[in-house]
């Protein structure tokens, strides 16, 4: 607060590494605070001031991917005085939602997408990039620079990007909410018999009145379709709710149709626990299966369905003849790793992106001014993307409400008379920041750079220095840790 540089600080912080932790034993307590203390000098005698520099923030958000979650956060951001580019590859806004009929506690899914793509497309700091994607993007936190161009597809709107040409903007922050998708089974007979239907397959039929939902009298709901297996080891968490609401919807239709739920585990957890008890009460019979015995699903003579499975409960296979079968399949990520690569941002082994740490930044990236909400980040219900992606624009307006950002200090840098331009730090950064210079040597961008020294470590050449943690500074504090100065220097201090 006196004017100090705060990097000519250190600490021998000999009450969290010590004291607290050798409370039974007093005299090598002592032994090592005075370590701790000889270290911490030997090194204050080698540290340099560093300085931050100021970067203006430029005051607008990008949002990739227009589902709930993205015009959620989009509309969030625009609330708070920001501007808002909202892209999506597709002709149209609502995503995935757009397929579904009503939430677990049935509210109707449609008239809330209705509403609010109206409020984007009316809201004037909303800016609306249908049949876009993104090309490509650069720049760090505070101020990005995008590249956006047409998306060439089927899907592609007929008036999306008519001049052809791409369009570049700038923002301080990006929410990437590029959302999943259902996955397609290749079991079960589906795509081979007109009567095997996924839940958005269900859900469609439902809203057209299909004949086969209004004549059928014998459904059976087959659980845990493309999750819980090897190729999909996770849980989809969405489809034991939406098999117990479409079984509802059925018995309450006409209580002489049969429901079946072929099941390994009823997941429906918190209040949701009540939709289960509903459908007990109105007599939707639940049997289950397991891997080393899986339900086996055939066409009949007839061209009608047979599916068999052992019942744990009566030690007895089971046969039954449904009308319609129903396959609660999961939720996959949508194809997006060209654009992940683009924002260097990291998946998981299943393909959905992963925040920065799941309890103290469950929505951040690694990467600083990068945010994630919806379905991309993992299957989760309405509510739970709505609610994330509010939390992302939370996140992201600590960014934005700032007019100007300090960059630097703590930082690596590199000599570029000493560098061999090996690119071996180009290959160690986990966030992939380090570039090479057209003049011929890597170059790390002081706004970018996260301090964690990966690249210092590798460097062959030793041309690359983390400021504060200098290889003098490090030797400084070993020297005083392993060799004790002599009298005459403890007495000339």
């Amino acid at each position: 607060d006196a004017g100090l540089n705060k990097y000519l600080f250190e600490m021998a912080n000999i009450r969290d590494q010590n004291t607290w932790v050798h409370m039974n034993q007093p005299e090598k307590a002592t032994a090592k605070a005075k370590d701790l203390v000889r270290m911490a000098v030997a090194k204050a005698a080698f540290v340099e001031p560093l300085h931050q520099v100021s970067l203006p923030i430029k005051k607008s958000l990008l949002v990739v991917g227009a589902g709930v979650a993205g015009m959620e956060a989009a509309l969030t951001a625009a609330a708070q005085g920001v501007d808002v580019h909202l892209v999506e590859k597709t002709s149209h806004l609502g995503g995935i939602a757009r397929h579904l009929n009503t939430t677990w506690q049935g509210e109707p899914v449609a008239e809330f997408l209705e509403g609010l793509a109206e409020k984007v497309l009316a809201h004037p700091s909303v800016t609306v990039h249908l049949g876009t994607r993104v090309a490509r993007t650069s720049g760090s936190i505070g101020h990005f620079i995008t590249t956006l161009a047409p998306e060439q597809g089927p899907d592609t709107p007929a008036n999306a990007g008519a001049s052809g040409r791409e369009t570049t903007i700038e923002h301080g922050a990006a929410v990437i909410a590029t959302g999943g998708m259902e996955y397609r089974p290749d079991e079960y007979l589906y795509g081979d018999h007109p009567d095997v239907l996924t839940h958005l397959d269900m859900d469609a039929a439902f809203r057209s009145h299909d004949f086969r939902i209004d004549k059928g009298r014998s459904f059976v709901f087959i659980q845990c379709v493309g999750s819980r297996d090897q190729a999909h080891p996770y849980c989809s968490r969405l489809c034991c709710t939406h098999s117990l609401k479409s079984a509802i919807a059925l018995r309450k239709m006409d209580r002489r149709k049969r429901v079946y739920v072929i099941y390994r585990d009823i997941r429906s957890y918190g209040f949701r626990e009540d939709l289960y008890k509903e459908a007990r009460e109105l007599g939707v019979l639940f049997i289950r299966y397991d891997l080393e015995r899986m339900p086996a699903l055939k066409k009949d003579s007839q061209g009608g369905l047979t599916l068999t499975l052992f019942d744990p409960v009566l030690q007895m296979p089971v046969t039954l003849s449904p009308d319609v079968v129903v396959l609660a399949s999961g939720v996959v990520p949508a194809d997006n790793k060209k654009l992940y690569e683009k924002f260097k941002v990291p998946v998981n082994s299943d393909g959905f992106l992963v925040e920065a740490h799941a309890k103290l930044r469950p929505v951040d990236f690694s990467s600083d001014g990068l945010f994630v909400a919806g379905l991309a980040h993992y299957p989760k219900p309405l509510e739970e993307s709505i609610s994330q992606a509010r939390a992302a624009v939370a996140r992201a307006m600590t960014i934005l409400s700032r007019d100007s950002l300090m960059v630097g200090g703590i930082v690596a840098t590199v000599e570029k008379e000493k560098c061999a331009v090996c690119l071996t730090c180009v290959r160690t950064c986990p966030y992939g920041i380090p570039f090479i210079h057209a003049e011929g040597y890597a170059q790390i961008e002081a706004s970018e750079c996260h301090g964690c020294g990966a690249c210092v470590a590798e460097c062959p050449g030793k041309a690359i220095t983390l400021n504060h943690f200098t290889d003098r500074q490090i030797a400084a504090k070993t020297h005083a840790l392993f060799e004790q100065p002599l009298e005459t220097e403890e007495a000339a201090s």
